[in-house]
Parts: structure tokens; C-alpha cells; sequence
């Protein structure tokens, strides 16, 4: 049975014991493994009641989920305010992105728990960024697609969403199992937008 329920949500606000609920079920599961990851445990670490838990998350494929959208909108605000930092080069933005995303996911615990086999982590916890990821993948699209149409690239619609795809397919594939290192990947895929969008990447190919 999938973990992931349907469409990946931004996390709700819910009560002052969520963020520190879902931190602690990320650091136990990087720690330990997601069969230690218990109700009763979180309230343990957390200093709150089982039922608390149960409020606040619901149930543990809903904790799941919770996680990784948290992680996401991380992720997310990297590659926001990539774009911001190049309001008027795409390519720069991409550049900027891909890197952010890819130095941000070497040292993230949660991604790096369900990438690796140890603990008994990956067998259930790998479908949220595999075969799964599906949701996680379209509120990527989504996001970038809002900040690339700023830009008006010189490609119609249906074009920008296969380079939108192919990028952000392209990350995740290299967050979960990286080729070469976060400037030479950001290197490379800001090169393959720049030959599709017609335009110089400038500089080319800075990490050769």
C-alpha cells in the first residue's frame, strides 16, 4: 500500500506541538529508523501527551507525509529565493537553484535516512521520493512554473512544462543518488536550459 495518501499539502499550521512533533519524528527516524518512530515515542521526546500526538499528526502514514512536506517547503524556499537573487537571468536561476537544492539535500538527515538501506529506514520511507513522489513532484512543477513564466521565456507553454520536467526530475534523481558534485550537476543542467531557451549560459560551464 503506498504511503502517500494523494496530493502532498502544504503542511497546516495546526497547534504550537506540530513543527516540534514532525522535527523530532525526522531526527528519530535518521537516528534509529522509521519502526522506532512511535506515537508514544514522539510524546516521550517532545514532552507532550500520546493523544497530543495523535491531534496534532493523525496517524503514521500521515506523519510521514507531514515530514516530507516540511522538508519540501525548505527546499522550496531555496529555490525561491535563488530566483530572487537573479530577477533577470533564467539560466542564473536555475544555476542557483539546482546548486541550492543539491547542497541542501547532501546534508539533509531525513533524505539521507530514506535514501540508505541501514536501520530498516529505506523499505518503507523510499516510495515518498520514488515511486510515490509524484505529488512531491507536481507542487515543484507548480512552484517553478509560477516563477519561470516571470521570466517569459521564449518557448510556448507546453515546451517550458517538458524543460520544467525534465529539471526537476533531473534533481531529484540526483538527490537521490548523485553523480557528481552540487556545481558541476548545477552546471550541467543550467547548460542543457540554456541551449534549449537559444541563450549563452553565462559563464559556461564554470566547474569543468
Amino acid at each position: 500500500m503506498p504511503i502517500m495518501s494523494g496530493a502532498l499539502p502544504a503542511p497546516p499550521e495546526g497547534g504550537q506541538h506540530r513543527r516540534p512533533i514532525i522535527a523530532a519524528a525526522i531526527e528519530l527516524t535518521a537516528k534509529s529508523g522509521w519502526p522506532a518512530v512511535t506515537m508514544a515515542r514522539l510524546a516521550e521526546l517532545v514532552g507532550v501527551s500520546r493523544q497530543t500526538v495523535y491531534n496534532e499528526i493523525g496517524s503514521k502514514t500521515a506523519l510521514a507525509e507531514a515530514m516530507v512536506a516540511h522538508e519540501l517547503d525548505r527546499f522550496l524556499a531555496a529555490v525561491g529565493a535563488a530566483f530572487d537573487r537573479h530577477p533577470d537571468d533564467l539560466v542564473e536561476a536555475i544555476h542557483d537553484a539546482v546548486r541550492a537544492v543539491l547542497e541542501l539535500a547532501d546534508d539533509n538527515t531525513l533524505l539521507r535516512a530514506i535514501a540508505s538501506a541501514t536501520h530498516g529506514a529505506a523499505p518503507e520511507l523510499l516510495p515518498l521520493l520514488t515511486t510515490d513522489a509524484g505529488a512531491l513532484l507536481t507542487q515543484a512543477k507548480v512552484m517553478l512554473a509560477h516563477r519561470v513564466a516571470a521570466y517569459r521565456p521564449p518557448l510556448d507553454d507546453d515546451r517550458v512544462t517538458v524543460v520544467i520536467d525534465l529539471v526537476v526530475r533531473a534533481v531529484l534523481s540526483h538527490v537521490m543518488r548523485p553523480s557528481d558534485t552540487p556545481a558541476r550537476t548545477a552546471d550541467a543542467l543550467a547548460w542543457v536550459v540554456a541551449r534549449v531557451l537559444g541563450v549563452p549560459a553565462n559563464p559556461p560551464l564554470r566547474h569543468t
